[in-house]
């Protein structure tokens, strides 16, 4: 019986050769594993710097978001001027207390020395000793002595925008060519968040300016004092349907309103033009109730345009023998605030009725309150109060307490301020209108 056949172990050479291999495929596996983190890294950094629309925040977004993405300890980003020759904005990130401190006073970089090599020459640039290049201009008393500099320019349609520059590796080392890879892909995709920022502020602004458009200026309502203040949504939500108005008719009254069209968009805000213009002419013509008026107004609506749900109230302030007399009727809106000085500060809660568009068949009540001298009387739509993350009652709350603690201030400061401080979200649009009433003669 013949013995069984063993194989042989490798021999030296062999096992040294394989070792080799499988050292190489582990190092291949690395770079691997850090090309895919690089890149999902620098798609994390694109995903961040597009997830903003305030121009001032996406700029210091993309140099924070530089810095993470390539482990820099210093960021900043130069924004030309018109001209191209030179930068008119400096943002910067990554500065101590300690050294923004020595900094004070200290003009910001005009594109001189190496940043200047950069706005010349918008290629992407990596120094590894600044002091050393032949651009280099020194730094200015105070400021950090930096050795390394990363830069790439930033492109917006086509022409350069600014340079993105960052400086010393948080390990200590100089920075390597895929650094430059990441801030060069890193620089084409903050050309597009700029540019996407600027067309969200353009079209913001003038959705601004016409929905200001739409809104009147209060005329002299003497010896009554009125002031009335719009603030759009902080999201981008084009238009709103919030307005205000109010007017002296010919019988001596006041008369006061302010409504909230549902929806944000174009529609919306031609529905609040016709809503405010049918208003004031029915308060020029009709000489009955402000429910009566409300309830023509939602029946010339329904008549003659198919406009949305529309929250409105509608307020005559007449003078009476003790003081003022309030008349008042609600189309599903929120009560006026009355400020009295030397008392509490109350909401005016009455029965609400239904809102403008749903059904014109349901009369609405009217409501009356004598009010005397020195009060003021707070019109405001829900874009003032309404948080996603609280009641409405803690928002009025709130409200109750923001109107106490300004309201010494003239009416146009008041209605500021509570514009200003608001306890609402801000993902609606607001107006708030204030009417104050002369002291009482003694």
């Amino acid at each position: 019986m013949m013995a069984g056949h063993r194989e042989e172990p490798p021999r030296g050479p062999d096992l040294a050769r394989l070792g080799a291999e499988l050292h190489q495929v582990s190092e291949r596996l690395t770079e691997l594993t850090a090309a895919k983190d690089r890149l999902q890294g620098l798609l994390d950094a694109v995903m961040a710097i597009s997830s903003e629309l305030e121009l001032s925040t996406v700029l210091h977004r993309i140099v924070t978001t530089a810095m993470n993405l390539v482990g820099a300890r210093y960021g900043a980003l130069g924004v030309l001027a018109e001209s191209g020759e030179h930068l008119e904005q400096f943002i910067t990130a990554g500065l101590s207390e300690r050294e923004r401190a020595a900094l004070a006073g200290v003009d910001f970089p005009r594109g001189l020395g190496v940043l200047g090599h950069l706005i010349r020459h918008p290629e992407p640039l990596r120094i590894d000793d600044i002091a050393a290049h032949p651009a280099s201009a020194g730094f200015p008393p105070g400021h950090p002595r930096l050795r390394t500099l990363l830069g790439a320019a930033i492109s917006v349609r086509g022409e350069i925008y600014g340079d993105l520059y960052l400086s010393e590796r948080r390990d200590g080392r100089p920075f390597e060519r895929k650094d430059q890879d990441l801030l060069v892909a890193l620089a084409s995709a903050a050309g597009i968040a700029i540019e996407n920022a600027r067309l969200f502020g353009e079209l913001r602004d003038s959705a601004e300016t016409f929905q200001r458009l739409l809104l009147p200026a209060l005329p002299d309502l003497s010896p009554l004092t009125a002031a009335a203040v719009y603030q759009p949504a902080a999201e981008p939500s084009a238009l709103g349907g919030d307005w205000y108005d109010a007017v002296c008719l010919p019988d001596g009254t006041t008369g006061v309103a302010i409504g909230d069209v549902v929806g944000h968009d174009l529609h919306a805000a031609a529905a609040m033009a016709s809503t405010r213009s049918m208003l004031r002419a029915l308060l020029f013509d009709l000489r009955t109730p402000p429910s009566a008026i409300l309830n023509q107004l939602d029946r010339t609506l329904s008549a003659t345009v198919e406009g949305p749900f529309t929250t409105t109230c509608l307020a005559l302030l007449e003078p009476a023998e003790a003081g003022w007399t309030l008349r008042w009727s609600t189309a599903g809106h929120l009560p006026p605030l009355l400020i009295v000085p030397g008392r509490e500060v109350e909401y005016l809660h009455a029965d609400p009725g239904l809102p403008l568009g749903v059904d014109t068949a349901q009369p609405r009540p009217d409501h009356t309150r004598t009010l005397p001298g020195g009060a003021t009387i707070v019109f405001f739509t829900d874009g003032l109060v309404e948080h996603a993350d609280h009641t409405l009652d803690d928002g009025l709350a709130a409200l109750t307490e923001l109107a106490v603690a300004h309201a010494a201030l003239p009416p146009q400061e008041f209605v500021q301020a509570l514009a200003d401080h608001h306890p609402s979200d801000g993902h609606d649009d607001m107006a708030v209108l204030a009417l104050r009433l002369p002291p009482s003669r003694d």
